[in-house]
């Protein structure tokens, strides 16, 4: 039953995850969720009050009633979070439709997909790699956990409560990462690479530190109290840091006709590094977990800084209008801001030098006359909205300006 649980929710939140994503990234924005921390409280509150206490033995009722309701209790927003999905979002995928009827797409967009396989295959490469180097630590750190209830506790403590307070206070350092995270992750000095990389190497230090020192860590004191520093710093690193990123660049790097899979690809290749670390960690000793675990931050940092570009205050419509060009073959004719030097990763700015065609003049002249177009076409089909068939619409001010401009025209002749 477990087994079959994990494949569907593998196919259902697997499915839905990197659209709620999309969503979010066009401007649909929900209320901040304290799913974790919440959940933790009631399975607490719960066993305190079917239990009368923390203490074991746990009683058969008492288990089960505390399991039970736990469900219950999350089965109420999951219920709520359907209805707002089918009823409210009905829009959710209003740009990937309408990026699809701009590219004459009928069905799976094949051509999008093989042209981000050889355009963007640097990105493919980091995106799905960074995610992987994220859930090793971040799952890894769930597993060890075990490990740092041992030495925070000598050993001695075998009450559940005791393992969920100390998760309730590691769920408490990862929400102030997380509000962290969405305070600075649209900062022009700060942003989604930098947060990235950092993240990364701070989650390097820490664990290499943990793993040099273990000896001194694994005493009760001072040691067991810098054990604790380390893992609830490391848990704060990774929500103010990869945890945060690593799924919205995934989904913001590439157009959105196969934003979806490549996002979905790089969500299984993630899964398979925490999948790693569940098998890997069952056969090694508690320090050559840290020694294991603390490479992966570095690798993740250095992937972010090569190959990981900062889309931190690109519009992704101008993402797509890029990838407009791209696809029609002519992406040196591409000169707008997708291009920047600040929006390329090192790698396509040193090797690929994808930034020597931007030219803010050009663009803007090239907009105009892009513009002119849509207007043109506007005018010519009088009978249908062209909002359904391309998603884009004329600008009030920007349609007076072309109508003054033909009346111009016409009083010239």
């Amino acid at each position: 039953m477990y087994a079959w649980s994990l494949l569907w929710f593998g196919i259902g939140v697997g499915g839905e995850y990197p659209m709620t994503s999309i969503t979010a990234m066009e401007g649909v924005h929900g209320q901040p969720r304290w799913g974790q921390l919440v959940n933790q409280v009631v399975l607490i509150l719960a066993l305190l009050t079917f239990h009368s206490g923390g203490s074991p033995p746990y009683g058969e009722v008492a288990t089960q009633y505390t399991f039970r309701i736990s469900f219950a209790f999350i089965a109420i927003f999951l219920l709520f979070l359907i209805y707002i999905r089918v009823f409210k979002l009905k829009n959710a995928n209003q740009s990937f439709n309408a990026s699809r009827k701009r590219g004459r797409v009928t069905g799976y967009d094949v051509t999008s997909l093989r042209l981000v396989m050889g355009h963007y295959w640097h990105r493919l490469f980091a995106t799905s790699l960074c995610w992987f180097c994220n859930d090793f630590p971040f799952y890894g750190n769930q597993i060890f956990r075990n490990v740092f209830l041992q030495l925070v506790t000598g050993g001695n403590s075998s009450e559940v409560t005791t393992l969920w307070l100390y998760n309730l206070v590691n769920v408490g350092c990862e929400l102030v990462g997380y509000y962290l995270a969405a305070l600075l992750i649209d900062h022009k000095l700060y942003g989604r690479k930098r947060m990235q990389a950092v993240g990364f190497l701070m989650n390097f230090v820490l664990f290499i530190i943990a793993a040099a020192i273990f000896p001194k860590l694994d005493t009760m004191g001072a040691g067991a109290h810098g054990f604790e520093f380390i893992y609830f710093f490391s848990s704060f690193w990774i929500q103010f840091g990869p945890n945060s990123t690593t799924f919205l660049v995934a989904g913001e790097v590439y157009p959105s006709p196969v934003r979806a899979t490549a996002h979905g690809l790089f969500a299984a290749v993630g899964k398979c590094g925490a999948l790693t670390a569940t098998v890997l960690y069952n056969y090694i000793g508690s320090r050559t977990k840290f020694w294991v675990v603390c490479w992966f931050g570095l690798i993740g940092f250095c992937l972010a800084v090569v190959f990981i570009p900062d889309t931190t205050g690109l519009d992704l419509r101008e993402q797509e209008r890029y990838w407009l060009f791209v696809r029609e073959g002519r992406q040196d004719e591409y000169h707008g801001i997708a291009i920047h030097p600040r929006h390329l990763s090192l790698f396509e700015k040193v090797i690929l030098k994808r930034g020597r065609n931007y030219d803010p003049e050009l663009d803007q002249k090239a907009k105009i006359e892009e513009l002119r177009s849509l207007y043109d076409r506007v005018n010519s089909e009088k009978g249908t909205e062209l909002g359904e068939e391309t998603g884009e619409s004329i600008d009030e001010k920007v349609s007076t300006y072309f109508d003054w401009e033909k009346t111009k025209e016409v009083h010239t002749i």
